[in-house]
């Protein structure tokens, strides 16, 4: 573990100290967000703004459009503006489309059926409108494509890399799908080069201290693009345990870390964001729940910037339960500050909260 390391993070990635009211803004400046599950991704990006940020709030900027989840690298979902959408699947959707390869063909879908199906969602799309992944393998089905599971689900996110279509309003409890051309408009095109600094200058300002093999992880970009990308915006190097740590701009304030206690959603930014994980170590055999399983793909309780424990919730008639199962002895101050980031969950979704902690 690496203290003075955790506690940067926590300010680029914005936990200790939030300053972005709005949601659009906040996913502008990490460039993308990881967002596999939509409300645990919702809340990720709540727990980093100022108190008053609501579940509602967020969903209305995706709603609108401000901000846009699709599948834009590694390959998962992530959240991205309008304004950055087209720069960056020009940059990261050819090496996703590599990856993506074999699960196609296992599939039996090759680059003819993938830009077949991507028309037929283009045509389902038109004058705005919007359709559930249903919808739409309903509207392969009319023209003889078979794609139901995960052959409709790579073809959607075929359609996405190709910049075709995006999110789309959610309907009830259900995601939709619309046109990109609809959801955001055109942007000035960047050069290759511009677009490799201007993500790597994303990556480090709201991720940093972190590696090259972190950013790599992170991108699905090249170690040399990685490294090029660095050198073009100037990155500050320093080493610590046998690591090499890049960094912009001035050193951060390391101050306050002892007393940032958060309930991380899953899949969160802090945790899924970096290949080298000794300054905050969280894989399996390192860092597990009382049950044995990886803590990363859990909700994870994070103190003084190192996981020590989980959480869930459930919902019941009278509002919502958080039950937090500790990997340490609590001490009084840390049992009240997790009170407290139960009770801005709370706030966040709208409903009353109680507490268990084990």
């Amino acid at each position: 573990m690496n203290a003075a390391v955790a506690a940067q993070r926590l300010q680029s990635q914005r936990i200790s100290k939030p300053g972005f009211r709005d949601p659009a803004a906040l996913v502008a400046w990490f460039g993308a967000v990881q967002a596999q599950e939509l409300p645990a991704a919702r809340w990720g990006l709540g727990l980093r703004m100022p108190h008053g940020a609501t579940d509602a709030a967020i969903q209305r900027a995706l709603d609108e459009g401000r901000i846009l989840r699709t599948h834009v690298m590694r390959p998962t979902w992530h959240f991205v503006t309008p304004e950055d959408i087209r720069w960056m699947l020009q940059l990261t959707a050819p090496q996703v489309h590599r990856r993506m390869a074999l699960y196609n063909r296992h599939q039996g879908l090759d680059a003819a059926t993938c830009r077949r199906a991507t028309d037929v969602f283009a045509r389902a799309l038109r004058d705005g409108r919007s359709q559930t992944r249903a919808e739409l393998g309903a509207e392969l089905h009319r023209t003889r494509i078979a794609a139901k599971g995960v052959r409709l689900a790579l073809l959607t996110e075929y359609a996405e890399l190709e910049g075709v279509i995006c999110s789309g309003p959610q309907r009830g409890k259900q995601i939709t799908y619309a046109l990109l051309a609809d959801r955001a408009a055109a942007t000035p095109a960047l050069s290759r080069d511009e677009a490799l600094a201007e993500l790597t200058r994303r990556y480090f300002r709201s991720h940093a201290p972190a590696t090259v093999r972190d950013f790599v992880w992170w991108s699905g970009l090249a170690t040399g693009d990685a490294r090029r990308g660095l050198e073009m915006i100037r990155a500050r190097a320093s080493a610590a345990d046998g690591l090499t740590y890049w960094t912009l701009g001035p050193e951060r304030d390391r101050g306050g870390v002892r007393k940032t206690v958060v309930l991380l959603p899953i899949y969160d930014e802090y945790l899924v964001a970096y290949r080298d994980r000794e300054a905050v170590p969280h894989a399996a055999g390192k860092i597990a729940d009382r049950a044995g399983r990886n803590v990363t793909f859990q909700h994870a309780l994070v103190i003084a910037g190192q996981v020590a424990g989980t959480w869930r919730i459930a919902w019941r008639a009278g509002g919502v339960v958080v039950d937090v199962i500790s990997l340490k002895r609590l001490t009084a101050s840390e049992r009240e500050a997790i009170a407290e980031a139960a009770e801005r969950y709370g706030e966040f979704v709208a409903a009353p909260v109680s507490l268990a902690i084990a």
